[in-house]
């Protein structure tokens, strides 16, 4: 089963991808963004090619790219590189994270395909466990966000069994209001070590009184810092 060095928690930077006025990413200033989130923002976990870095709107070439230019710019610098490899198509999806272990990242998340949707549970969880599966040795997080996928599908319902379909599973980005059913994942599954971070910001409080192991957002982090001892 695959383990992170250290379990993910406390503050997770939702990185935007640069761009150029062309529309090209510039990659010049990933560099830059690293040593600003550690050095100022004092963040070593960093969630790539997600909602805010609009990951569904590049190309495949260029998410690869990006992933690749911030784990080599965060080399010895970040703690954890999380690269989110969800898409619509099984083949690209795996691709994604076949390149982000071949990289050196230290995660992949996937969100739940949102054109040809999973109508339960067992659908959705065959289309994470073949993604999963082609990055055998990475950590797997489940990225529920169902206000943008229209996967109404619970996430306490997701997470009953799934590291018996999925043994790389550990952990939820959980990107929904729905604070009932993020409670009742961390009140069914506290006895596993999964990682519960909660991506809503302005539910963010509520969501710690709950028991969320961590955060991803885009949200002032030198405010949040003394939330979680890392």
């Amino acid at each position: 089963m695959a383990s992170p060095k250290k379990k993910l928690q406390g503050l997770v930077a939702a990185t935007i991808t640069p761009m150029t006025e062309h529309g090209e990413i510039n990659f010049s200033v990933i560099g830059q963004y690293v040593d600003y989130l550690v050095e100022v923002q004092g963040v070593k976990n960093i969630f790539v090619n997600g909602t805010t870095g609009e990951g569904l709107s590049l190309s495949i070439s260029e998410r690869c790219q990006v992933a690749e230019e911030w784990v080599t710019k965060g080399r010895n610098k970040l703690d954890q590189i999380v690269i989110h490899v969800g898409a619509l198509s099984l083949k690209e999806s795996q691709e994604l994270a076949q390149h982000a272990a071949k990289i050196g990242a230290d995660g992949i998340a996937v969100i739940a395909p949102f054109f040809l949707k999973p109508w339960n549970k067992d659908n959705l969880i065959n289309f994470l466990k073949e993604v999963a599966a082609a990055a055998p040795a990475l950590p797997f997080y489940y990225y529920h966000i169902p206000a943008l996928t229209g996967v109404k599908i619970r996430a306490e319902e997701l997470l009953d069994g799934i590291q018996d379909k999925i043994p790389t599973f550990q952990g939820l980005k959980f990107s929904d209001t729905d604070l009932l059913d993020f409670g009742q994942c961390v009140d069914q599954n506290h006895q596993r070590q999964f990682a519960f971070l909660f991506g809503v910001d302005e539910q963010l409080l509520s969501a710690l009184v709950m028991g969320a192991t961590g955060a991803v957002g885009s949200f002032a982090f030198k405010d949040l810092s003394t939330l979680w001892s890392n």
